[in-house]
Parts: structure tokens; C-alpha cells; sequence
């Protein structure tokens, strides 16, 4: 409570006193405003020090962002997609050597604020004169029908940029973003696939793999975890380009509609070359085709290696006499029936041209021969339950486990039923179809000693396991008689002096769409493996519809066509690879004693 300025009982005693009682009162009133100025004064010193105090964070808060804002690196802004982030950064890729496969490049798209601009008629007509696909009236109208953003071109050169910064219009504007690149252009395509732009902002795309290993493994490729490491493939560009370059050459030479390469080592199932043609750009890849009536293998997006399913003839006959020998039912000099044609029901069994190599062949003359006879007979041992098994523990009932998108579509094509007959016609490579790929893997099962091993276009830096399907003996007995094809038999084309080929021809006549096959349309095929005394690599080479006409016979065989072709891959790259050829003993010099 207040205290009266007049109080009673000292106004009392200063009446008593003789005193003037408003004395008092102004004595009260005076010490009553002194105490409110002091209260007023504390009020406003500490009103001044928060003030103070405010002042003096927030300029420090300001001078220290400011600070902070000068010690960083510049970078460009981004610009977040409604509801997500735009990841803009992408790994690269490379060869096993470290060699830049894919990588990324600054650019800058185009786009326009029409209700900013100056003159959108001339605007319009100056960008159809720098980029002749855009039509001049168009872009006018969609500046003045009321728009206030328009995309006009999402990558564009220096060149490009400088002309259209020249424009000089306040309306036009640029955003930075990356672009993928593929420095070497085609080489290896099939293998890339390509990118195009997902989410895109103005600052900012979002770069999305859209085939092979860009799209395989594109979240290994986005991963900001992964902190823009390179991702290394399995790829070997000196030898990518060379199979690439004798393929491509082989090609036209033999009039083929189409070519397929695997160069694979044996031991790590490292895919070391990888081609298929015709090819493609991916810094411009085309778009699929659309016409109903054309075939897949038409398209130049179309990986032969792997999404090609064909039926690869009489390479699979080893698989019979490897099988065979691992059940203990033969040996590599064990005679089996090779009497022709063969007649099984209503089905009679040829050889080529009619010919007849019986009435008895060893094993291994059954494959150096390539005798559909000799080979069905042996297959008849098997049985179709183990053949089939057999078949499966070699991959060619599952699509191939490559790092390819195009891999898991490519299933083998196997016949629902399996009575004896389709156990003949597959030992000879009728009736399953299969890619190059599978194929692959299969004879690296043989070159390295019988192991399964999955093949993979990554780097493997360590030893690799996989699953046993036949004995060190039994593949080592299998390469020997792939030897005896090339020194012997129907590839002699492909003996390359000082690096020991082995191997087995396919000459498969194309099915028809409406059913049976072409009588001048076949998908050759050459699978082998160098050295043959200690292999490490295996080469497929497949022709699809290939026609030698140097001769005065037209030559339509793999021993013709695809066996030359191998052969001078081989010849190129494996002083490429560090093989040193293996010297052959030179001839004995032969003396002539004459007696005077």
C-alpha cells in the first residue's frame, strides 16, 4: 500500500508542535518522486543493455556466417523436385585399368520467362536460326499464349549458349546441370546401355540409366554413400576395341546380318570383351523400333550376347561326351555307333552333306568330326533325366546372372517335354536355344577345371568359388578333344601358331516364325579357349546369317565363317593379354648321303 503524503498522527504532533503540517506533505512528495525516478532509471539502463546485447549477437551471428560463407568452396545451388531432392551426381565408370568408360560433364538447358520478355516474335525467330529443329511460329505462340515458364532445349553446347546469350533477352535464361558422357562413342555400348533425365529441375536433372550396366546397377551408381566412386568394370578397353574392330571387319566381309563377341578369363568369370553389333552411340542413343514387322535382332539396341537366343548347334556336343565320360559310360577312345543317318521312330538322324563316319568312332574322333550320330548315340547312354541335369548345373535352364538389365529377360528357350528324341537333337544343339552368354560360362566350366563360375562384367580383385560339375580329368580330357577340332577337325581355320586353340564349331539353321527352319539361313558359332595346354580364356564369336563368297562355292559354316574370324581376334589380342606364344620344335633338317 502507498503511504499518505499527509499522515494523521505526524500532522497531529506538527499542530501541536506550532509546526505547518504541509511541510510534511511535501517532504512525502518529494521522497515519493525521487524513488520513481530511480525505479524508472534501472528500468531503462537494463532496456539498453538487452538492447546492447541483441545488437551485438546478431551482427556476430552475421559476421561469422559471413566468415564461414568465404572459407567454403562454391558450388553451384540445387534445386529440390517437390517432394524429393534432385540426386544430379552420378559415378563414373571404367575399365579394369582404370580408363573412363562414362563420366559426367557440366552443360546447361534453356528455358524462358515469356512475361519478362522484350520481343518474343524475335525471339522466337533468332532461336529457330540457331537450332534448326524448332519451329519458329510454334515457340511464338507458346511465348504469348500466357505461359510463364517454358522449356525450350534441356542441353546445349558452349556454342549453343554463347549465340543464345548474344540474344541478348532478358527473358531467356540458363540452368547448369550434368550431362553422361561416353568418351570413346561406341566402343563397348552394349556393355554402358545409356542415361537419360529423370526428375529435372531448373538447376538441376536427375541422371537415370536406361539400359546394360547404367541401368543394372544405377543405384550403385546414384549411391551418395558411395561418395562419386568410380565404378570399375571387368572390361578391358585395349581388347574391347580390338575384338570390336575384327569383328565389325569380319562381319561385312561375310555378309552377316549381325555379330556377337565374349571374351571371357576362365578362372574369375571376368568379362574381359563384350561386342555386339550392328552397335549404337550412347551419347545419342536411337530409339527402338517400332515396327511390328521387324525382329528384335533388327535393332541396333539389341544385345546379341546376351538377349540373342539361338540354338548354337554342334558346340554343345562336348557337353554329351564330357557328361558321358564323368558317369564313367565312356572314354575319350571308347567306339560308339556312328553309322548314318540314324533312324530313331519317325525321325532319321544326318550328318552334314549326307556324309557317314561310321560304322564306329572313337569319342573323341565324334568330336573332332562333329558326328550327329556318334553324338546321339552317346547322349542315349546319358539318358534325359542326368542330360537334363547336367544342362541345368551348367546354367542354360536360367537366364545368366550378368550385371545387364537386358540378363534376367533372356531366358533359355527349353522344350516343355523331354522324351528321347529331344535328348538326341540337344546333344547336338536342336531343340535349346540359348545365348552366346550361356554358352560362355558353360565352356569356361570346361577350361578351368570343371568349376561353374558366374560370369560378371565387374572387377573381382579376389579368388573366386563356384560349383563343381565335372572332375579335373573329365575337363581336362573335353579340352584335349577340343584341341584335335582345330588340329584335325572342322575348325582348322582357327589354329593360331604359338597359342594352342581349342575349340568346337555351331552351324545352326534359323527357325521360322511360322515353324521349321531356313535352308539358307544359319547362326554360326565358335566356342574356344586358349591355351589349350593351360587355358585361361574363352572366346565366342556368333554370326548370325553370315555367307563367305570368296569362293567359287558359297560357304555358309561356322569352319568358314566364324572359326577365321576367332582366329585373328586371337591372334590380336593375346599379345595384348602378356601370352607368350609357345614355341613349336622347329623341323629336323633332313640329310641326303651321297655316295661319289
Amino acid at each position: 500500500m502507498r503511504t499518505p503524503l499527509r499522515p494523521l498522527a505526524r500532522i497531529l504532533q506538527a499542530r501541536h508542535d506550532g509546526e505547518n503540517p504541509d511541510v510534511i506533505e511535501r517532504e512525502n512528495l518529494r521522497v515519493r518522486h525521487e524513488a520513481m525516478r530511480e525505479k524508472s532509471r534501472g528500468r531503462a539502463q537494463f532496456r539498453l543493455l538487452m538492447l546492447c546485447v541483441a545488437f551485438v549477437g546478431a551482427f556476430g551471428t552475421i559476421g561469422a556466417r559471413m566468415g564461414l560463407l568465404a572459407a567454403t568452396e562454391p558450388s553451384e545451388p540445387r534445386t529440390s523436385a517437390p517432394g524429393a531432392e534432385i540426386i544430379a551426381q552420378r559415378a563414373d565408370i571404367t575399365d579394369r585399368n582404370g580408363r573412363i568408360l562414362a563420366t559426367n560433364m557440366t552443360t546447361h538447358a534453356l528455358y524462358a520467362h515469356p512475361k519478362v520478355m522484350v520481343d518474343p516474335k524475335g525471339v522466337a525467330a533468332k532461336l529457330a536460326g540457331i537450332f534448326p529443329d524448332l519451329d519458329a511460329g510454334t515457340l511464338e505462340r507458346r511465348f504469348t499464349d500466357g505461359r510463364s515458364f517454358v522449356w525450350i532445349r534441356k542441353v546445349l553446347s558452349p556454342e549453343q549458349m554463347q549465340l543464345v546469350h548474344e540474344i541478348g533477352d532478358p527473358g531467356l535464361l540458363f540452368g547448369p546441370r550434368e550431362l553422361r558422357l561416353y568418351p570413346n562413342g561406341t566402343l563397348a555400348a552394349h556393355v554402358l546401355g545409356g542415361t537419360s533425365f529423370g526428375a529435372e529441375g531448373v538447376h538441376s536433372a536427375e541422371v537415370i540409366g536406361v539400359a546394360g550396366v547404367e541401368k543394372a546397377l544405377d543405384a550403385r551408381l546414384r549411391d551418395p554413400a558411395q561418395g562419386g566412386t568410380a565404378l570399375a568394370l571387368s572390361i578391358d578397353l585395349s581388347l574391347q576395341a580390338t575384338v570390336e574392330e575384327v569383328l565389325g571387319a569380319g562381319m561385312s566381309m561375310l555378309n552377316a546380318k549381325g555379330a556377337a563377341a565374349i571374351l571371357m578369363d576362365a578362372r574369375t568369370g571376368e568379362i574381359l570383351a563384350l561386342a555386339s553389333l550392328p552397335t549404337f552411340d550412347p551419347n545419342d542413343r536411337p530409339s527402338p523400333l517400332v515396327d511390328k514387322d521387324a525382329e528384335a535382332g533388327d535393332s541396333p539396341l539389341f544385345n546379341r550376347a546376351v538377349q540373342g537366343v539361338y540354338e548354337l548347334g554342334s558346340t554343345f556336343k562336348i557337353f554329351a561326351a564330357a557328361q558321358a565320360m564323368e558317369l564313367g559310360l565312356v572314354g575319350p577312345d571308347t567306339m560308339v555307333d556312328a553309322n548314318a543317318p540314324m533312324t530313331w521312330g519317325k525321325h532319321k538322324i544326318k550328318e552334314f552333306e549326307g556324309k557317314n563316319y561310321g560304322p564306329l568312332l572313337s569319342v573323341s574322333d565324334v568330336i573332332a568330326k562333329s558326328s550327329n550320330v556318334g553324338t546321339a548315340h552317346i547322349a542315349l547312354m546319358i539318358g534325359p533325366l542326368r542330360q537334363q541335369a547336367f544342362l541345368k548345373a551348367l546354367g542354360f535352364f536360367e537366364p545368366t546372372p550378368v550385371e545387364l538389365i537386358e540378363a534376367p529377360g533372356a531366358r533359355p528357350l527349353i522344350p516343355k517335354k523331354w522324351p528321347e528324341i529331344v535328348t538326341i537333337t540337344t546333344s547336338y544343339g536342336h531343340g535349346l536355344s540359348a545365348s552366346p552368354m550361356h554358352l560362355a560360362a558353360a565352356y569356361a566350366a570346361i577350361a578351368n577345371g570343371g568349376v561353374m563360375i558366374k560370369p560378371t562384367l565387374l572387377k573381382r580383385d579376389g579368388p573366386t568359388s563356384g560349383v563343381r560339375v565335372m572332375t579335373e580329368e573329365t575337363a581336362a580330357e573335353a579340352v584335349k578333344m577340343l584341341r584335335r577340332v582345330v588340329t584335325e577337325g572342322t575348325a582348322s581355320l582357327g589354329e593360331v601358331p604359338g597359342y594352342e586353340v581349342a575349340g568346337k564349331t555351331g552351324t545352326a539353321d534359323k527357325p521360322k516364325a511360322t515353324g521349321g527352319y531356313y535352308d539358307d539361313k544359319v547362326i554360326n558359332t565358335f566356342a574356344s579357349m586358349f591355351p589349350a595346354s593351360n587355358p585361361q580364356y574363352v572366346l565366342i564369336v556368333t554370326l548370325d546369317e553370315p555367307l563367305d563368297t570368296t569362293m567359287s562355292e558359297d560357304r555358309r559354316t561356322a569352319g568358314w565363317t566364324s572359326v577365321p574370324v576367332a582366329a585373328e581376334i586371337i591372334r590380336r589380342i593375346a599379345p595384348l593379354m602378356g601370352l607368350r606364344p609357345k614355341l613349336e620344335p622347329a623341323a629336323p633338317v633332313e640329310l641326303t648321303a651321297v655316295k661319289n
